[in-house]
């Protein structure tokens, strides 16, 4: 028989009404449940949510500091000494009461070339951060090391920011004589006239506390950064200076009751305060991807119950027809013919099973996800922008790891041969794992092996969120994180299904008669 007409007859035996249904399940959950937690997901603003921060390739960013700034012409540069950064970290309630002194690691406060005043324009700042020393940062995805430490009135740091048409070239200083370049960075098309002065920002604390049974939830406290600046040059500009901030400010209880963000000119010192972040967003915060497939553990369960029980029907009824006839499954050749038959046979109902599940996951992510996130969109979720190819990385990766899981679960029931027991290996090896490492449940060490150890790896084709050393976010499964690259997980899961086949094969034998 060849291998078209053996996979033929397959599939007209794997189209059984009962499994047909079981795929038909799967999919509409994860439509169904994709799409009703996209509508019943809605901006939380009381009116006009403020403007969401897009750069100039798109993406969702953060750009909220506090600048006092002048024009800058197409040549020209500023010098600044920097004598102080400090900070203020308040406590959420019930200790709102409680402020104490301290920075966050990437609390900044510097100086900065910026294409105006609108959030998400093009920019270059050289600063000094709370843990990591001196950065030069600029289009908020990009972030140089400079000399670590940190800054005090005995010693100081010098900051220079130079404008050579689209060029900004930031180089820093311990006595103000003998200058080391930082970095370089082109900013095409910059206007003739630009923003030039000094900011300070900073994010909040992210503090984690501990709940279920070791796992993790975030919280965030409000964080103010205060940068002291003296020795302000600057050549190439024109006009005064002024001081306002970039993005909202001044609005919490806080900085009304407490100490408000912005710029004091005194004696030749500029002392300038601010809150916020400068740098890039990855989906943190809205999980777009994410909240349009709650329905996908679900589905896996069904699919891995599906597989698993065909699985254990096939070594039963071959192992069967084998001890009726001493024959192969086919009724043609000698017991060693009968052997290679049987393993086509399960190499054959694999792929059948593969196909199937791989459509159906095909249809419901395609369904789901592009519908989701419009829907999302027009309830005023920030939506992060996913690049084509991500879309369809997304869409066919789950439909391949769907697969790939059900041709474990299909392994596991030939190799076991016993139903039930192939439904609780499957869905112990692969859906538990899934499932218990997306909430916060486990400590994250456990759920990080979790994902690098178990068929449940390869769900990290779905990750859109990016992780950033310059961003503080809980890096973990829980807030969508997943340890290994998308290809690396893909990898370990397609091992799984290929060594649970080659063991079922080669372990399972026809019954002699």
């Amino acid at each position: 028989m060849s291998t078209t007409e053996l996979l033929r007859r397959e599939w007209t035996g794997f189209r059984r009404p009962g499994r047909l249904i079981a795929l038909v399940c799967a999919a509409l959950t994860v439509v169904a449940l994709g799409l009703l937690l996209a509508l019943n997901n809605r901006s939380s603003c009381s009116g006009p949510c403020p403007a969401v921060p897009v750069a100039a390739d798109g993406s969702v960013v953060s750009d909220t500091f506090w600048l006092l700034h002048r024009d800058l012409g197409r040549e020209g540069s500023i010098t600044v000494r920097m004598t102080s950064m400090t900070g203020t970290i308040t406590y959420p309630p019930p200790k709102h009461d409680r402020i104490v002194s301290g920075l966050v690691p990437w609390a900044k406060a510097g100086i900065i070339v910026k294409d105006g005043t609108r959030q998400g324009s093009r920019y270059a700042a050289l600063m000094m951060t709370g843990h990591h020393g001196v950065r030069f940062q600029h289009d908020y995805r990009y972030d140089v090391a400079g000399g670590p430490g940190g800054v005090s009135a005995r010693s100081p740091r010098w900051l220079r920011l130079t404008r050579s048409g689209d060029v900004i070239t930031g180089a820093e200083s311990a006595d103000g004589s003998r200058w080391r370049t930082v970095a370089t960075a082109t900013l095409d098309g910059l206007p003739d006239t630009v923003r030039v002065g000094l900011f300070a920002t900073s994010p909040g604390d992210l503090t984690l506390r501990e709940t279920g049974l070791g796992g993790a939830i975030e919280e965030v406290r409000f964080t103010q950064a205060v940068g002291v600046f003296d020795h302000v040059t600057v050549k190439g500009g024109a006009g005064g200076w002024d001081s306002e901030p970039v993005g909202a400010m001044n609005h919490t209880d806080w900085e009304k009751l407490h100490n408000a963000s912005g710029a004091v000119v005194k004696d030749g010192v500029i002392t300038v305060s601010g809150t916020g972040d400068i740098g890039p967003v990855s989906e943190e915060g809205t999980r777009a991807v994410e909240n349009t497939l709650p329905g996908l553990p679900i589905a896996l369960i069904v699919l891995v119950i599906t597989a698993a029980r065909y699985g254990a029907r096939t070594a039963g009824a071959v192992a069967g027809s084998s001890a009726r006839t001493g024959d192969s499954p086919t009724g043609d050749g000698t017991r060693t013919a009968g052997t290679a038959v049987y393993r086509r046979v399960i190499a054959a109902r694999a792929l059948v099973v593969a196909g199937a599940v791989f459509v159906t996951g095909l249809v419901a992510v395609g369904v789901v996800l592009p519908v989701g996130l419009e829907i999302m969109k027009g309830n005023g979720i920030v939506v992060p922008p996913l690049p084509v190819p991500t879309g369809v990385r997304v869409i066919a990766g789950l439909a391949a790891v769907l697969a790939l899981c059900a041709v474990v679960a299909y392994g596991l029931g030939v190799l076991l041969r016993r139903g039930w027991t192939a439904i609780v290996a499957g869905v112990s090896l692969i859906a538990l794992p899934y499932v218990v490492t997306a909430f916060p449940l486990l400590p994250d060490t456990v759920s990080d092996w979790l994902l690098r150890l178990t068929p449940a790896a390869g769900f990290a084709v779905k990750q859109t969120l990016v992780e950033y050393p310059q961003v503080t976010q809980h890096y973990a499964p829980s807030a969508g994180y997943f340890p290994l690259p998308w290809p690396a997980g893909l990898a370990l899961l397609c091992a799984y299904a290929l060594i649970v086949l080659l063991i079922a094969t080669r372990r399972t034998r026809p019954v002699a008669s």
